[in-house]
């Protein structure tokens, strides 16, 4: 698996500075981390909200194989919204993660925003349902699974 290797000055404070060792994560891992930072909708299984901050912070702790002795980065500190990381330096992290991991631009912005409302799957009055003589729905589908299931 490919890794990179960054070498941090004290710009980001002293107790960044040091060697950090990003590694390529595995595919499963990767579509792990999306799942379950992603919500879906229950109907149309379009996604409804995703918590990028959370997907690009776990994609850098599970990439993350090496750092100073000290240990100065830690899941919760990628999190963290009152002590936290600089920005800088987790912008250069999650650039490396990225690299390293395969998120494009197009997943970033994938993820990073709500499905638009106009895309909603369109129904047609004739596929889900259709009126029999009686006037009661009947849903089509199952009537097609029960004929197949009666003509094998």
């Amino acid at each position: 698996m490919r890794s990179e290797t960054i070498q941090i000055d004290d710009r980001f404070g002293k107790e960044y500075a040091g060697c950090y060792v990003f590694q390529e994560i595995t595919w499963a891992k990767r579509s792990r981390i999306i799942q379950k930072h992603t919500r879906y909708h229950p109907l149309t299984g379009q996604v409804v909200g995703s918590d990028f901050v959370a997907i690009q912070a776990e994609t850098v702790w599970a990439s993350l194989r090496e750092q100073p002795a000290h240990r100065p980065v830690t899941a919760e500190k990628l999190l963290g919204e009152e002590d936290g990381i600089p920005v800088e330096l987790g912008e250069l992290f999650c650039k490396v993660a990225n690299m390293l991991c395969g998120i494009t631009r197009d997943e970033e912005h994938f993820l990073s925003a709500p499905s638009d409302e106009a895309n909603h799957i369109q129904h047609s009055p004739c596929s889900g349902c259709a009126k029999n003589s009686g006037g009661h729905p009947v849903n089509l589908q199952g009537s097609q699974l029960k004929s197949s299931r009666n003509s094998s």
